[in-house]
């Protein structure tokens, strides 16, 4: 599938993140959504180099288009770990826009922009080892004093880059402060290939925001699908109508942890199911009643039929909606 064949379903898609967007989270958006673009957790080529089988790149035969995100700094073994992933993937795209420390520390994710010669080769080398397209997400550049955005993205089109995803902050600027999705404008007017832009998209009217700030050719939602997996669908549906859907009222966003908890259990085993899924549970009840009491409980029960009394007293006596 080429990017334009993709990008005639949709103008949404998925944003990575790590520990979040997980075979269950993709498997729910996608049960929303059948057009919009999933994207897999960042995948390291160190670990996929050693070891193929792991949960992060399972997917079922519904999920496409997906696209599959490596992470890494030896443009040989991300070529490898991407033809690997050939047969599963509609895109490989190449992380160079996690600000995490651990990763920049490894020469990983945002540290590319610091060293173009080298993310050319990485997008270069996996080019030429697949059939499918090639993506790459990156940011407005490593500090304020360093926004190489525009230069950066030529760089990545001419190494053989189709598609690019840019979050509208620097690497230092972390997740704090607001995304600048003007300076995407920028950007798109400088290259041939399709922007998506990324960064503070969490309801309709902020992807509305962005589409006209950016001129991006699509946005990439990531923290706003936490505890609302409709976003995605609502979006979609609202470019392609001029319908603005309602939220998801808390009854039916509980109703959704649930089936997010089951199935995680059913994926990773009760016990690491349990402690998987309590990174969600801020996200599904927010703004209830003294939410950080709950919030509390629930992030240190281990015991599944506890959690679901208490997401089903939320449910029926605190529903403000």
């Amino acid at each position: 599938m080429e990017i334009k064949d993709i990008l005639k379903q949709t103008r949404v898609s998925l944003a990575p993140m790590a520990g979040i967007t997980d075979y269950v989270l993709r498997s729910l958006i996608r049960e929303q959504s059948s057009t919009c673009i999933l994207t897999t957790e960042m995948i390291s080529s160190e670990a996929l180099h050693n070891v193929k089988e792991t949960d992060m790149t399972k997917r079922n035969e519904n999920h496409s288009p997906i696209v599959y995100q490596l992470s890494g700094h030896k443009p040989e073994m991300i070529a490898e770990c991407a033809k690997y992933l050939e047969s599963m993937a509609d895109v490989i795209d190449i992380n160079m826009g996690c600000p995490v420390n651990k990763v920049v520390k490894g020469q990983d994710g945002s540290a590319l922009m610091r060293n173009p010669s080298l993310a050319y080769d990485i997008v270069q080398a996996v080019k030429e080892s697949i059939r499918i397209p090639v993506s790459v997400k990156f940011r407005l550049g490593y500090t304020q004093q360093e926004m190489n955005y525009v230069s950066f993205g030529e760089y990545m089109q001419d190494a053989g880059a189709q598609f690019i995803t840019i979050h509208g902050r620097t690497r230092n600027q972390m997740y704090s402060g607001k995304a600048d999705w003007g300076k995407i404008k920028e950007l798109k007017r400088n290259v041939d290939i399709p922007v998506f832009a990324n960064g503070d998209v969490v309801s309709i009217d902020t992807a509305i925001q962005c589409l006209e700030e950016s001129d991006a050719d699509g946005v990439a939602i990531g923290r706003g699908v936490l505890g609302d997996i409709t976003l995605i669908q609502r979006i979609e549906h609202y470019l392609n109508t001029g319908e603005k859907l309602p939220p998801p009222t808390l009854s039916e966003k509980i109703e959704t942890m649930k089936k997010h908890l089951d199935r995680e259990i059913e994926l990773r085993g009760e016990k690491v199911g349990l402690k998987f899924v309590r990174k969600f549970y801020p996200f599904y009840i927010s703004g209830i009643p003294n939410a950080a009491k709950y919030r509390s409980k629930l992030v240190v029960m281990d015991d599944y039929n506890e959690i679901i009394n208490i997401l089903n007293y939320i449910d029926k006596n605190l529903n403000i909606y």
